[in-house]
Formats: structure tokens, sequence, C-alpha cells
């Protein structure tokens, strides 16, 4: 290797990016992270995963095969990105940025150690770190105890600020735009994708007025008709809609690492009756659920009761999945707060400055009467006084979402 071809460099590269959140909410991040190590004993935490990276930095990666991190000390922040990225990383990382080059193998491993000097114990996730990450900072920290910061971190983020709910809020009325966009465009002959390309197009225009600076990444629709909508997560296809489709819109803005989603029930021109059965069955749920949003409540508690609904129609066999969870930093493809989320097997309580979804969902097999996934999704915000906002606003149910009727 040449001797000119340094493992780390600092590319500081033009001035700071503006981001959605002020230094005093960054520096508050910091100091709940500081004040959990100072009493754990721990020296340093070593964030790698996207959702941390994220909330403690603001800046989000793109892996595309390189490991990223954030070192976290009691006087330093300091982001751990690839060269790659270039200067990106350091305009938006609420603290420092050290580059390591590909010259040498390992050198991501170096950047840890130069920003880990003397430390006996380090934080790591957990829940992000697989055996192969492990192997290798053992060898490149040797006689140093990682502990745990995956799960400690995961509740600092469930308790949302005032500014992020500001800017979750922002969001939400965002993905009610691409609800606007994606019924405007359906209709018979008409292909799933189509439509997921108005939404989309039509939010990711609204995020880009959102602030002074947005980087627009990452938001996606999906949007499926028919047999298509047996499943919460599938794909968007050119399957082309028929008069009485059943359909599932899904919108989904992303700003700054933040997601937030709207979810709807639709059909085409008409709606069967045995569908419109299980439509207001499944309607009636969602309204339990968000009257059962507030302080006090637990995850378990939740799910037991729109349990009992489900059970009362003989629906409860066809839920696919809990009835909501918590928002934030989070995607479908890196992290959620797995402790917030309204299952039977979670006994968090709901408290104030959570923000959190209801959205239940049955699915119906192909061939039985009123066949199809049938799924409705606000977000809810718990304030400091116990109310309860939902602040999501495209309007659900057969009276509204039969478009062309």
């Amino acid at each position: 290797m040449s001797a000119d071809m340094d493992r780390l460099v600092t590319w500081h590269n033009g001035d700071k990016t503006p981001g959605p959140f002020s230094t005093t909410e960054m520096d508050r991040r910091h100091a709940n992270l500081r004040a959990y190590m100072a009493g754990n004993d721990i020296d340093a935490a070593l964030m790698t995963s996207y959702h941390n990276i994220c909330y403690f930095s603001g800046f989000l990666y793109c892996a595309f095969g390189r490991k990223y991190g954030l070192v976290v000390t009691a006087d330093n922040a300091t982001t751990i990105s690839a060269g790659i990225d270039g200067g990106q990383p350091w305009r938006l990382t609420h603290g420092d940025n050290i580059t390591y080059t590909d010259w040498r193998k390992d050198n991501f491993f170096h950047a840890v150690q130069t920003l880990t000097p003397g430390a006996k114990r380090i934080g790591i996730e957990f829940d992000e770190v697989n055996l192969d990450l492990l192997a290798k900072l053992e060898a490149a920290l040797p006689g140093v105890e990682f502990v745990d910061a995956g799960t400690p971190t995961m509740w600092m983020r469930t308790t949302k600020s005032a500014e992020e709910i500001a800017h979750i809020t922002k969001l939400t009325a965002i993905a009610d735009l691409g609800g606007e966009a994606c019924r405007a465009a359906i209709a018979v002959g008409v292909p799933e994708h189509e439509v997921a390309l108005a939404s989309t197009q039509t939010m990711v225009r609204e995020l880009a007025k959102a602030y002074d600076y947005s980087e627009l990444m990452d938001t996606w629709t999906w949007f499926q008709s028919g047999i298509n909508t047996d499943g919460a997560h599938n794909p968007v296809t050119n399957r082309v809609m028929e008069s009485g489709d059943i359909l599932s819109l899904n919108c989904f803005p992303m700003l700054f690492g933040y997601y937030v989603a709207l979810e709807r029930t639709l059909f085409v021109e008409s709606c069967s009756d045995a569908h419109l059965e299980v439509w207001n069955r499944n309607v009636e749920v969602h309204e339990a659920g968000l009257e059962l949003i507030k302080p006090g409540n637990s995850c378990a508690q939740i799910a037991s009761t729109l349990n009992d609904i489900y059970r009362e129609y003989d629906l409860l066999k066809y839920r696919s999945f809990g009835y909501g969870h918590s928002f934030g930093v989070l995607c479908h493809y890196y992290g959620r707060e797995a402790g917030v989320e309204l299952r039977e097997d979670i006994d968090t309580v709901l408290q104030p400055g959570m923000v959190v979804s209801m959205e239940p969902m049955v699915m119906i097999p192909e061939g039985q009467p009123g066949a199809g996934g049938y799924r409705e999704h606000d977000v809810l915000v718990i304030n400091d006084d116990g109310s309860v906002d939902n602040i999501t606003g495209f309007p659900y149910g057969p009276e509204h979402n039969i478009v062309g009727a």
C-alpha cells in the first residue's frame, strides 16, 4: 500500500445542512444517551443501525455493502462514513464526522479504535450487530466489554419531543395528499402502478416544499387491487383494476428518516353485500381501537379488547398482524420501536409523547364471499395532558371510499 493512502480522512466539505430539528433537540438526544451511559459505566456507545445513527446524528446512510457508525462518548459524537459519500455525512451530522477509505481492509474498525481510546465498556446494539460484525469488533477492541445499547435507545425513541411530533404531523398531512392523488387516479382499466406513481409523485413534490432543504429519498406507495390486497406489504404490480375490485391504498412519505403511513380500503365503482359486511365490521374494530389509544392502556389490553370484537363476528381467524405500532425513525427496510406494538405479547403501557397507529386488518381468502384484505390506518399523538389527537385526515369507510360509484 502506498504511504500516501490514508486510512482515515476528514472531508468537511461545505457548510452544515439544516435539518428539521434544532440544535437544542439534537443536544437533548445526546444528553439522554450520555446520561444512560454514565449511569451504566459505559465509556462509549457505537451505533450501527440506520435508525439510531439517524436519530442521534441526523445522518441517514445508504449502506450499499459498507459499514457505518456513530460513536458517542462523554465529550464527542462522531459519525463514521465511507469515502464514497464525500462530505454529505458531515454536512448532516450533529457533531463530527470521520471518513474511512477503501485503501485497506477493515478501515471502519480502525476508525472505531481511533474514536474509543481507553474505553473498557462499549454499548452496541445487540439487535443489530450480527456475529461477523461482533467478531471483528472483538478483534479490533481486545479486552473491551460489549453491553447492549439497542434496547435502551429504543425506549428513548418511543417518547417523542414536540419537534418530532410537529415533523410527524407535517408528514401525515402529506400522506393525506398522497391518498387524494391515489383516489383521483383510480378507475376501471388503470393498472396498480399508475395509481402508485400518481400518489408518490404528489408526496415527493409536497415533501420538497416542507423544508428549506429536503433529502428526497425512500417515499413510496403500495397500491393493491383484488387478490393482491391479501398482504399488507404486497408489492405494486401491473394488474389492471376491474369494476367491483377491492383496493388497498398505502401512502408512505419519508423525510429525514421519519416515516408515516396512510392506509385505506376502497372499492372500484361498487361493493358487494358480502364485502360491505366485512368492511363495516373492520371499520367498527378500527373505531373501537381509536377510542382505546389513550395513556394508561397497555398494548396487550388493546389487542385483547379488539380481538373480542373480531371474535364476535367470527373474523378473528382472519386477522393477519397486530393492531398498530409506534412512529418515528423507522422504515420498511430498517428498525422500528418494537416495544410499542399493539399485540397480545406486548405489555407496554401507553404514555404521553407516544405516537402510534391504529390499523386493524383482516384477510378473507380468495373464493369466499367478501374475499380480500381490509385495513384502515390512522396516526394518533398522545399529548402531555393525556388528550389524544388523530392527525390523519383522509376519510375511511364505505361512505367515502367506493370510487366512481
